[in-house]
């Protein structure tokens, strides 16, 4: 089985995904969470202005703090390891799609795999969810990914053995 995936199409760029990789990317979303959890959209880089800011001015009334222990981050990183070896993630679709930038004429997203295609809408693509992780495992039996809903009405019968993504 193949575990990369190649964007094709009506694309500017044609990316190669690697979803092994993904345990790794900071973007990554805990599934067992995701899908149950109430979700805020934020700006990111509005977020990160207001922390800057927060910080700035602590600094200046306070004074500067004594970083973390050691043993503290040793904790931590032993925690976020265990998660990443028993956790299911998913990560959005759409900074990929974004990052091909599909040609203006493009209206679709086709996820081609072992039992059809499966098309979506450009603009509703950029929702979706691909899960690349099940209990700290990666989906080597019917993956490389599961494509997941936007709201995951369809986690009990996700579209598995995704081998191609075009962009039409």
């Amino acid at each position: 089985m193949e575990y990369i995936i190649q964007f094709k199409g009506d694309v500017g760029f044609k990316l190669t995904l690697d979803p092994t990789v993904w345990i790794f990317d900071d973007r990554k979303l805990d599934l067992e969470k995701y899908f149950t959890e109430d979700r805020i959209e934020r700006d990111e880089m509005e977020e990160y202005k207001r922390g800057m800011g927060e910080h700035w001015s602590r600094e200046i009334m306070e004074g500067a703090t004594v970083p973390p222990t050691l043993n503290s981050e040793k904790k931590y990183k032993k925690q976020e390891k265990q998660e990443m070896l028993t956790g299911t993630f998913g990560i959005l679709f759409k900074p990929f799609i974004e990052n091909a930038e599909p040609y203006k004429t493009a209206e679709t997203v086709v996820f081609e795999t072992a039992d059809g295609d499966f098309s979506f809408p450009l603009e509703a693509s950029k929702e979706l969810v691909l899960k690349f992780s099940h209990e700290g495992k990666p989906l080597r039996e019917d993956g490389p990914v599961h494509v997941l809903l936007p709201d995951g009405s369809n986690l009990g019968n996700p579209i598995t053995n995704v081998s191609a993504i075009r962009v039409e």
